[in-house]
């Protein structure tokens, strides 16, 4: 099942348990059962602390528990945990053998501390690299709190449960049968969810730090550019940002870094937040922006007001909120998310196996769509409103070759049909004949582009037309003090690398501006460091 190099690497892994561990699978006769009971067979043969016991007797055949030896509780994969999962089962197999896990103390407590049973159900799909991080967190609180149950679901094996429950969009998590979140969640944002007095006690924690140097809002490349670059003028920098690695962490492949060959998103996001931590950078996770308070004077402190009642101040503050996905907003868009429409086609494409999608948009992340779709789903419908696909000619020609899609240029969508329940169909119009069009399909895929996260932004400082904040060659907004760097601004060609290079010029540009102005007192009894590093 697993292959030398695997096992040879799990092998080295498997070292790190502390007392035994059994994994008791419930198996039939099915295909999928005898590829199970040969993975957890290679494993049990790596080490001496594993037991392999097949006397399961779940509902959900195959599926299997990972328990400690003598014990029944444990979490359980209705899956065969390989792709983009295989981290997931590597580090519950760790975990429930007694290895700690790399979470800050707090956090482990707050999932001890979680009063009630939970029962989570969590929907995923191998090739999902949003997956993990929802899978790994529900699986560290049920090994952390006997309280918590935690099944992980292969949506492509349980193709009539995935139905049943019109799961459509992964990772989807139930809880106690109630839907309690879709899409990529971290441990901290699922506990503080649970933990009801959380938010309370972190606006608290929030509101008494020190003032900062610099202050950035947001954690994608820009931001973490910009942390590195002023932490290493030995100024106090702290960083605020609603998910650390911002939009990369939603990205597949990157290809086109230079000096990285390639990587996924979220392997690039972590990488950023570990040289961000290198340094002595206070990383403020979780944190939604609401306000920017203009310095009350020339040179004084900033505030930016989070939206858990928080209140940071800062001598200058980096902006790099970054974008999102734009929606199509049309009829049925916004009813039908998650259930038939979405915007990550390696997260849930799976679910749309042997049906029938459409993607909107024809520029490179659409077309891309489409081809990866292909290979997947019945067939595939893409709709452009420009009169011609934008994409690269490359992928056009590639998208042209293939049986099972259809394209159709100057089409406006004009609304996503559905049942009530989920989607059924997609609507739209030829520009030139004004002739409307139904076509009939279970999925919608938008790929239309960015939106910049600037709303809390209106009427504060300049932003264009599009939304953009209003940039110069240095980075300054219309706000002294307030610099601004990546997708979020003016700057063109939203890519990472040049996300990157505008937060280092951002930090650059803030620390001139702060060694031009007085040192503040509250500022340099809580950073001592900066005197000197003017001096």
């Amino acid at each position: 099942m697993l292959d030398a190099a695997l096992k040879a690497q799990l092998q080295t892994y498997l070292q790190n348990l502390r007392h035994p561990i059994r994994l008791i699978a419930t198996l039939d006769d099915s295909a999928s059962s005898a590829e199970m009971r040969a993975l957890l067979q290679d494993i049990a043969s790596l080490s001496d602390l594993v037991l392999f016991d097949d006397s399961g007797a779940d509902a959900r055949k195959p599926s299997f528990v990972i328990a400690r030896d003598g014990e029944q509780h444990g979490v359980r994969f209705a899956a065969i945990p390989l792709g983009h999962e295989f981290t997931s089962l590597v580090l519950a197999l760790l975990w429930t053998g007694g290895h700690p896990p790399k979470v800050e103390p707090e956090v482990l407590e707050q999932i001890r501390g979680l009063e009630g049973e939970m029962r989570f159900e969590v929907y995923m799909s191998l090739s999902c690299h949003n997956c993990p991080d929802v899978v790994q967190a529900a699986t560290l609180m049920a090994i952390y709190n006997p309280k918590v149950q935690t099944v992980v679901i292969d949506g492509a094996m349980y193709q009539q449960e995935v139905d049943a429950r019109q799961v459509m969009a992964v990772p989807m998590v139930f809880m106690n049968d109630q839907l309690f979140g879709s899409g990529r969640m971290g441990l901290e944002e699922i506990v503080a969810k649970l933990d009801t007095h959380s938010a309370a006690r972190e606006a608290a924690k929030l509101s008494a730090k020190a003032a900062y140097d610099v202050l950035i809002v947001g954690g994608g490349p820009a931001g973490a550019a910009a942390a590195v670059y002023a932490a290493r003028k030995g100024i106090r920098v702290g960083v605020a940002a609603e998910r650390f690695g911002g939009q990369v962490n939603d990205t597949m492949a990157i290809e086109n870094y230079i000096s990285v060959l390639e990587t996924d998103g979220p392997k690039f996001a972590a990488a950023l937040e570990a040289q961000v931590r290198h340094y002595a950078v206070d990383i403020m996770n979780l944190q939604q922006a609401t306000q920017v308070i203009p310095a009350a004077q020339p040179g004084g402190l900033i505030g930016v007001q989070m939206a858990n009642g928080a209140l940071l101040q800062a001598r200058s503050v980096i902006l790099s909120t970054g974008a999102r996905w734009r929606n199509v907003n049309v009829p049925g868009e916004a009813e039908y998310k998650n259930k038939g429409v979405a915007y990550c086609p390696h997260c849930d494409g799976p679910l749309f196996k042997g049906k029938r999608v459409a993607v909107i948009g024809g520029g490179n992340s659409g077309v891309e769509a489409a081809i990866d779709l292909a290979g997947v789903v019945q067939h595939v419908t893409l709709v452009e409103f420009a009169d011609a696909l934008k994409a690269d000619a490359v992928l056009v020609n590639k998208l042209k070759s293939l049986p099972n899609v259809e394209i159709h240029v100057n089409a406006q969508t004009t609304e996503i049909t559905g049942d009530g329940h989920k989607v059924n169909g997609l609507r739209y119009k030829d520009r030139a004949s004004q002739q409307e069009h139904l076509v009939a399909l279970e999925g919608v895929f938008v790929q239309i582009g960015l939106v910049p996260n600037t709303e809390f932004l209106k009427g504060t400082l300049e932003l264009s037309r599009f939304g953009e904040i209003v940039v110069d060659a240095k980075c300054h907004t219309s706000l002294p003090g307030v610099f601004a760097a990546g997708d979020v601004t003016t700057v063109p060609y939203k890519q990472i690398v040049i996300a990157a290079g505008e937060g280092a010029k951002a930090a650059l540009s803030a620390f001139d501006y702060l060694i031009r102005q007085p040192l503040p007192a509250p500022v340099v009894a809580a950073a001592p460091q900066l005197s000197e590093a003017v001096a």
